[in-house]
């Protein structure tokens, strides 16, 4: 796991500045801070850098850049690819020498081989950037899911990329402007789509997809995954036989996410997910495993310690703990804003960093997560009752006449603020129900928050826009799997195509590299997501009663049955209670402050929640500190204080 960062001078431009390239790497050294390097090719047209947290490899042969073993390629790469050995092994069949063990050496000489089409034989996560010294082309590329992230600009005649945009930020011809486009669906995402940030001009590389660069500017974005292409269809497959396919899928998973030299362990939150991490772990194990739980002092109802015990206990786990307060939250707004580079608005980022914290100092440096499971198997209630919905009103509001269901929104007794209303709104239009696991505002809702000014300049800007195009790939690509094209499926494929990579893994990447250590998501292999895709809906849920409940029954025996059938309770922060104290009193001025000198929120709006303590402030301040910090400030290469954002 590391932080790449880079240049390339186009055409007519001038050589890249090593010293630029050093900065770059030097501002995300917390992503690798066991080595550095910098690559300037001899005629000047192209740097790579790479910060190091050596996972894999630990002697210098794995220093990057990296060149492959002709020196034509030279690599910068951030992320783990597990099943390098194999690839390894043959290379080493046909001659091809190698000066270490990383699988970094094996990916770029892989490249050398197959161009692009190497891609097809990586299974892990990555974001990486190759320089090819012969055809002074630029290749990069975004893992399948998106479990890493991978950011781009043009500027001055330069293309310049990197792990974080803060690294862009260095080059001095980088202009720091909001993206209200971006900004109006974060407002609904908590997050900027894909391929937008909040930075205006700034992208973000697909999950899924690589690009090409040549020395004329020229950038040809190219998809080489989607979600079905690694699903495979079975008709006559039992509700037993596809038990037995989930557990094989995880256990390989799981071991190739054990691939380390140093030392490793789990997120344990007592839940489904993340204990059935640790039962497969052991399996494999001669030692405890490292767990770690977080919970929130004084705010009993939200901890999941006891479970996390239980579960330690039961596998004998080295199990450890540690508690947060809302002074802690409030202390760390200026990192929280400072790591996500862009907003994340979504505050499980906070104890994600305390407990990524813990395991850094106990000594463990890979942590495996429980990210994808719900996404894969319907875990979420409000699922189920979307579900619920989506069979029975939802279908009969559809097929009345148009007239009637215009009628029957104008008349309904309910705040357009409410997502109720979304929902009749969205039948009324025409639009999906589902848009997504996680939504803050809906567009009725936006247009009374955003003001007339921001509205004018957005036109008639709808963030179905963003979900359209998804839906129409969801039903050409399921069109001729069976019973692929259920409903679960599609909130399924929406979200392992724009929540789950742009907002959970994100909060997941950021807030572990913060602390330097490097989180594995073994729910989220593309193999076995593509197996999971591959289930029926009524196989999943059986009778829509339970959430999870395929999953469930196939985990019913390999951890304990108080914790599959315990209610769910999710990874939340008591952002409710907080806004009654402490918490509450900084939202207050920020907001107060930030609306009376932009014009992106309507004042009145932002009054009427801040006086009800409304949870969905809490988007707004990420938002607010986040351009007084990189749009109105001058930016940071270190974590600014508290005084610097005014947060005392």
């Amino acid at each position: 796991m590391c932080g790449i960062a880079g240049i390339v001078s186009l055409s007519n431009s001038k050589p890249v500045d090593e010293k630029l390239v050093w900065r770059m790497a030097d501002v995300i050294a917390h992503r690798g801070p066991d080595d550095v390097g910098v690559y300037v090719s001899p005629d000047g047209r192209a740097g790579l850098s790479n910060r190091r947290l050596s996972i894999i490899d630990l002697s210098p042969a794995g220093h990057q850049p990296m060149p492959d073993a002709s020196g034509r390629y030279w690599i910068a790469y951030n992320g783990e690819v597990y099943n390098y050995e194999t690839y390894r092994r043959k290379m080493l069949g046909r001659g091809i020498e190698f000066r270490g063990h990383s699988d970094t050496e094996v990916i770029v000489n892989l490249f050398g081989e197959e161009g692009p089409q190497a891609l097809d034989k990586l299974r892990g996560m990555f974001g990486l950037a190759i320089w090819d010294t012969e055809k002074k082309e630029l290749f990069i590329a975004r893992d399948r899911i998106g479990i890493k992230p991978l950011y781009y600009t043009f500027v001055g005649g330069q293309f310049i990329f990197a792990s974080e945009i803060k690294a862009i930020l260095q080059h001095p011809d980088v202009r720091r402007a909001v993206d209200e486009e971006a900004l109006y669906h974060f407002l609904s995402f908590l997050t900027s789509p894909a391929p937008r940030t909040l930075f205006k001009g700034i992208y973000k590389l697909p999950p899924g997809h690589y690009a090409t660069l040549n020395l004329d500017g020229d950038l040809k974005v190219t998809e080489y995954w989607d979600v079905f292409d690694s699903a495979q269809v079975h008709p006559h497959w039992s509700a037993e036989d596809y038990q037995q396919a989930i557990l094989a899928g995880l256990r390989e998973s799981i071991r190739y996410r054990m691939v380390s030299d140093v030392p490793f362990g789990v997120f344990l939150s007592g839940g489904i997910d993340s204990s059935t991490n640790v039962a497969l772990m052991d399996e494999l194990m001669d030692r405890p495993v490292q767990t770690f739980s977080i919970g929130y002092a004084g705010q009993e109802q939200y901890n999941e310690f006891k479970y996390a015990r239980q579960v330690a206990e039961h596998f004998k786990a080295d199990h450890h703990e540690v508690l947060m307060s809302e002074d802690n939250l409030v202390n760390f707004l200026p990192a929280l804003v400072y790591h996500q580079d862009e907003p994340i608005a979504d505050p499980v980022c906070v104890p994600i960093y305390y407990v990524s914290k813990l395991a850094r100092d106990s000594g463990t440096i890979v942590i495996q997560v429980g990210e994808g499971a719900d996404e894969l198997f319907v875990g979420y209630t409000h699922w189920l009752d979307v579900l619920r919905l989506h069979r029975g009103a939802w279908k009969a509001f559809r097929r009345m006449p148009a007239p009637m269901q215009r009628l029957a929104l104008a008349a309904a007794p309910i705040s357009r603020d409410s997502i109720r209303y979304e929902f009749v709104r969205r039948a009324t239009a025409g639009e999906q129900l589902f848009w997504g696991g996680a939504e803050a505002f809906g567009e009725a809702g936006k247009n009374r928050l955003i003001s007339p000014a921001l509205r004018g300049r957005l036109g008639d800007l709808s963030s179905w826009d963003v979900i359209h195009p998804y839906r129409a790939k969801f039903e050409d690509r399921t069109a001729g799997l069976g019973g692929c094209g259920d409903y679960a499926n599609w909130m399924a494929y929406l979200d392992l195509r724009l929540r789950l990579p742009e907002l959970l893994l994100m909060r997941v990447d950021k807030m572990s590299m913060a602390t330097s250590i490097e989180a594995r998501v073994p729910y989220l292999d593309h193999e076995f997501v593509g197996m999971a895709m591959s289930i029926p809906e009524k196989v999943k849920l059986n009778g829509y009663s339970k959430t999870k409940y395929l999953f469930k029954e196939t985990v019913r025996g390999l951890i304990p049955d108080q914790i599959i059938d315990r209610p769910k309770q999710g990874f939340a922060v008591p952002v409710d209670e907080w806004l009654q104290t402490r918490l509450g009193s900084v939202m207050n001025r920020k907001l107060t402050d930030f609306v009376a000198r932009t014009d992106y929120f309507d004042p009145k709006a932002i009054e009427k929640m801040i006086a009800r303590n409304d949870y969905l402030t809490w988007y707004l301040l990420n938002f607010a500190l986040w351009h007084e910090l990189w749009i109105e400030g001058a930016g940071a290469s270190e974590v600014p204080s508290l005084e610097a954002l005014g947060l005392v």
